[in-house]
């Protein structure tokens, strides 16, 4: 068996970090390199090897993989969907040019595999609300949106042209106990745990009956050590697969979250981040990754809120 060597570009955003601690379990920490334009998340430190590293750089991010014996690359570096509308450009730029540098060296050194994380921002009002299927119109309204199904046809495009085992999921809202939202539209979902902590009241950014995709952190960690680990003769999909999880509204959350804390309060205040959300469909079917490599969801809403309260 080939020892694999596994490089994690975005290694300290939300999901870099719980994914790069998942992987080190799994192949032994010196064998996971952790990456990232930013300070080395706390929770990594000590645990394996970390390389700072710029993805835009690709004479840079060349030369470690080859100097790190580098056989598989999950990219996670990206600019999301809240902020990337600030910022359109450089959301673009970066979503794009990181994933090609990646892609083009997949190529030139032969990697065995690549992993690339799409979004339920690829959808847009024209998509199915309910039950979203993975084949369906997709005409996204965000930069972040437009830049991941792009993305995905390039994955796609490398798998068909020159067989890179290249792999993807659309990840909805995610929801995490350790490190902190990236600027995401599903941001919510994070902040209401920490302030109905702190203050017992929160403002949400988008109305009460808003409904989202969502998944809880270890459910999408395994989802996509999963999707990873699945025999290639298995994967049918090489643009994303759908995901799913559980879908709730603020109004839903705010009352599980008043069984812990009674004496919680929320009140809403829609801001630029509602017809982002509006955009969005309000539940994903995702039958494709059950049947092609076993999917399935642990978390519902009542057990993630339990256990959210339970590691804050």
């Amino acid at each position: 068996m080939v020892k694999e060597r596994i490089l994690v570009i975005g290694a300290s955003g939300q999901i870099g970090v719980e994914l790069t601690l998942a992987l080190r379990k799994m192949y032994g920490n010196a064998n996971v390199i952790a990456s990232d334009l930013r300070e080395e998340n706390d929770l990594l430190k000590g645990t394996g090897p970390y390389v700072s590293m710029d993805v835009m750089n690709k004479k840079m991010l060349h030369l470690q993989v080859i100097r790190q014996g580098v056989t598989q690359i999950y990219l996670l570096a990206a600019i999301l969907s809240a902020t990337g509308e600030k910022n359109p450009h450089l959301a673009w730029s970066l979503n794009m040019q990181s994933l090609l540098n990646v892609l083009d060296i997949a190529k030139e050194e032969h990697l065995h595999k690549v992993y690339w994380p799409s979004s339920i921002a690829v959808f847009g009002p024209t998509s199915p609300k309910q039950d979203c299927p993975q084949q369906t119109i997709i005409e996204p309204t965000t930069v972040y949106g437009i830049s991941k199904y792009a993305g995905e046809f390039w994955c796609n495009y490398y798998h068909q042209r020159y067989g890179i085992d290249v792999r993807s999921l659309r990840y909805p809202g995610l929801i995490s106990y350790k490190s902190a939202p990236g600027g995401g539209t599903t941001d919510y979902a994070i902040e209401i745990f920490h302030t109905a902590l702190e203050e017992k009241k929160y403002e949400c950014f988008l109305r009460e009956d808003t409904y989202l995709p969502m998944m809880y952190m270890p459910d999408a960690i395994r989802a996509t050590i999963e999707l990873m680990e699945a025999d290639a003769s298995n994967i049918t999909v090489r643009t994303s697969y759908n995901l799913s999880g559980m879908s709730f509204s603020p109004k839903e959350i705010a009352a599980e979250i008043k069984k812990h804390i009674p004496d919680f309060s929320i009140s809403y205040k829609p801001d630029y981040r509602q017809p982002i959300a509006d955009s969005w469909p309000q539940s994903i079917n995702d039958m494709v990754a059950r049947k092609d490599w076993g999917w399935k969801e642990d978390f519902a809403l009542d057990r993630m809120v339990e256990d959210m309260f339970k590691n804050l």
